[in-house]
């Protein structure tokens, strides 16, 4: 039996969108034509591949599997269609990237290459770990840059290639006076159980990493500021109102007055920044790595 690859990529697409409304405005289908499609792949294969819900639909774990093996096919046609086109149409990358990298590895890499390649066509998604595998081993972007800190799973490759691109470590940010030398002593972490706590909600990695860290020392850290953004994050430490994890390389650009830092005592965490994209990369896609890689080495040498 053959898969119909036209349904195959419908599927992909609901799965990413998270309903089959919402699919079909992606690909300016009506909703019911897209459920035809779905019911057309289910009977051929026999099994039901979706699970609908009032919010939306949830992938059975057939569906989970053919989505997986779908996103791959679907890569392989975007690449073979970009190695036709590329001697005559222009060029373009797509690329995810959450928001501190964004804007501190991205801007310099990506202008250094729109000026080899004046043609070039950039776009650039902003995506939050762990989202962003399935985009790549799909095709819809060509390059992503992803984190894991400590106490986060690793998210499967799916086949893709993943490399180490900085090692970015975790400082206490505290309030602190403008002559407090940043660095200047460490502090054990289970000297800090009654501090109060900023740091992102429930289930967000840098408070995952927070309360995995505080287990290992003893304690349950007291977040009582919830917050994912670095900068209003070192916003609320600023005026006294807690203390935080930040990464380094955060710290040597954004640290506001009132904010200091030092290094842990008796732990190094660190959040992983890697970069994730498909076998073979282009020769373009290569040039953007190794800038991307030259950016992350100026970024660790300044964040010391």
């Amino acid at each position: 039996m053959a898969l119909d690859v036209a349904r195959l990529r419908v599927l992909v697409e609901v799965a990413h969108a998270g309903s089959i409304a919402a699919a079909a405005r992606r690909m300016t289908f009506t909703p019911s034509a897209l459920s035809q499609q779905i019911a057309k792949l289910e009977a051929e294969l026999a099994c039901r591949l979706l699970d609908r819900g009032p919010t939306g639909v949830r992938l059975t774990e057939m569906g989970q599997v053919l989505v997986e093996h779908g996103e791959r096919v679907l890569g392989e046609l975007r690449d073979a269609e970009a190695a036709v086109s590329a001697v005559t149409a222009s060029r373009h990358l797509a690329l995810g990237t959450f928001a501190t990298a964004g804007a501190a590895l991205v801007p310099p890499a990506l202008g250094a290459l729109r000026r080899d390649h004046p043609e070039l066509r950039l776009r650039v998604l902003d995506l939050e770990p762990p989202a962003g595998y399935g985009l790549v081993a799909s095709g819809d972007l060509d390059l992503l840059i992803t984190h894991r800190y400590p106490g986060m799973p690793s998210t499967p490759t799916r086949g893709l290639v993943r490399q180490d691109l900085l090692l970015d470590p975790l400082r206490l940010a505290e309030p602190g006076s403008a002559t407090t030398e940043p660095g200047s002593a460490g502090v054990r972490l289970v000297e800090l159980a009654d501090r109060t706590w900023v740091s992102g909600g429930a289930g967000v990695p840098n408070r995952v990493c927070l309360e995995h860290l505080g287990r290992h020392a003893g304690f349950t850290p007291r977040v009582e500021y919830e917050t994912a953004d670095y900068t209003l994050t070192l916003a609320l430490v600023g005026v006294g109102l807690g203390v935080s994890l930040v990464p380094a390389s955060v710290l040597s650009t954004t640290q506001p007055p009132g904010v200091v830092s030092r290094r842990l005592a008796d732990v190094e965490p660190a959040r992983e920044i890697c970069i994730v994209h498909r076998r073979r990369p282009s020769p373009l896609l290569t040039q953007l790595i190794t800038l991307i890689g030259r950016t992350a080495a100026e970024v660790r040498d300044a964040s010391g």
